[in-house]
């Protein structure tokens, strides 16, 4: 959009410039490196070929306006490139690359502001340089219908993304009529006043939707059977929302952690580790684990691509608890002995747990091996997690 932008003031300075061409039209790989390195890494471009037939991006959208001669809409369009922004040159602590946007850009508004996931959106977004503003539970509250509305009219954002709710698996048990009010009602509430406003909407749903009586990676389409309080609950999200505002985009994801959490399970593991004693870990239950950052990074480019339904999202290495710890640990330095695999019912768990919850995708949208991942936590700690 800026090239295009500045090509038309040339020519109207009388520059014989006679074409903008969108480069790289279905993606590149490895160009995140400058092809310096071998790198599988796939961008898209107008199209992602991943998925069959290829999904249009936001890039598709902006070229088709511009060879329209329409004004480009993106709300995005109006934030300053990642090139405009003094972290281009170094690679740092986002927060300290990049100065917050201070444009007139429209907002991501992102409710659950104090969870682990709400304060990743956020701490990305600020990286990307896309306008937000992040809501706690004491700023609105998402299942009163009054206080959602304040807050939209307030912020006038072009995006919510829910990170609220209710949380912890086991305590759904206990508390079977908060989480339904707070994961369920909450997303119908802010997906029915974003269907009134024209506003996209992204909210939250889980592996626990299925019931583990398989051994294949579940897909998108696969029918849903929750075991436990909680997976009822976004079982019921899910219908909620598609009644409510049926363009919503719904992120199915498995238990994830991310470098700036101390209680994720990865997180959990090291510290016990260093502090000498033995880590338990389940060997009986299948799982996608995820790393936050690359969650957060595929929903903002699906939510900016305009994408909607139900998407899953982990990273594609199905493993048990106790094969994840043992990985995790042998990064570290430890001794496989450190590890100590047990059942889950040894755990005293309130709330069963499906045996496999590994979630596939036939959208084509992947994340990165989990490898990789665990390559780039432990590089966030660099001197503080090995033994």
């Amino acid at each position: 959009a800026e090239i295009w932008e500045l090509a038309c003031q040339v020519r109207r300075d009388g520059v014989d410039l006679l074409a903008v061409t969108a480069w790289s039209a279905f993606g590149s790989i490895g160009w995140d490196t400058l092809v310096t390195r071998e790198s599988d890494n796939y961008e898209s471009g107008m199209f992602d070929i991943r998925s069959d037939p290829p999904r249009t991006t936001a890039v598709a959208a902006l070229v088709k306006e511009l060879a329209s001669g329409v004004e480009p809409t993106h709300p995005v369009l109006r934030s300053p490139g990642w090139w405009r922004r003094p972290g281009r040159l170094y690679e740092t602590d986002p927060r300290d690359a990049f100065q917050p946007v201070t444009t007139s850009a429209p907002r991501i508004l992102i409710t659950g502001a104090t969870s682990p996931l709400g304060q990743a959106l956020a701490r990305i977004c600020e990286a990307r340089g896309l306008s937000h503003a992040a809501l706690s539970r004491l700023d609105v509250d998402i299942t009163q219908r009054t206080s959602v509305a304040r807050a939209l009219d307030t912020f006038q954002p072009w995006a919510v993304i829910n990170a609220a709710g209710f949380h912890r698996v086991n305590r759904a048990e206990i508390e079977r009529e908060r989480c339904l009010r707070e994961n369920g009602e909450g997303a119908a509430v802010i997906a029915e006043a974003c269907a009134r406003r024209n506003i996209a909407f992204l909210t939250f749903s889980s592996d626990l939707v299925f019931d583990g009586r398989t051994t294949r990676p579940y897909l998108e389409e696969a029918g849903v059977a929750p075991l436990n309080a909680y997976g009822q609950s976004k079982v019921e999200a899910e219908r909620l929302v598609k009644r409510e505002h049926p363009e919503t985009l719904v992120v199915r994801t498995s238990a994830y952690f991310g470098p700036w959490d101390e209680l994720n399970f990865v997180a959990r593991c090291l510290e016990a580790l260093k502090a000498g004693r033995v880590f338990g870990a389940a060997d009986d239950i299948v799982l996608s684990p995820t790393y936050l950052p690359d969650l957060v990074h595929a929903c903002l480019d699906l939510l900016v691509d305009g994408a909607s339904g139900v998407w899953h999202l982990s990273n594609p290495d199905p493993m048990t608890w106790a094969e994840l710890a043992r990985d995790v640990a042998a990064r570290a330095g430890f001794a496989p002995s450190s590890i100590r695999g047990i059942p889950a019912s040894d755990f005293g768990w309130k709330a069963i747990h499906p045996a496999f919850a590994a979630l596939g995708t036939s959208r084509g949208f992947h994340l990165p091996p989990l490898s990789d991942s665990l390559d780039r936590y432990f590089h966030e700690h660099e001197g503080v997690l090995v033994a």
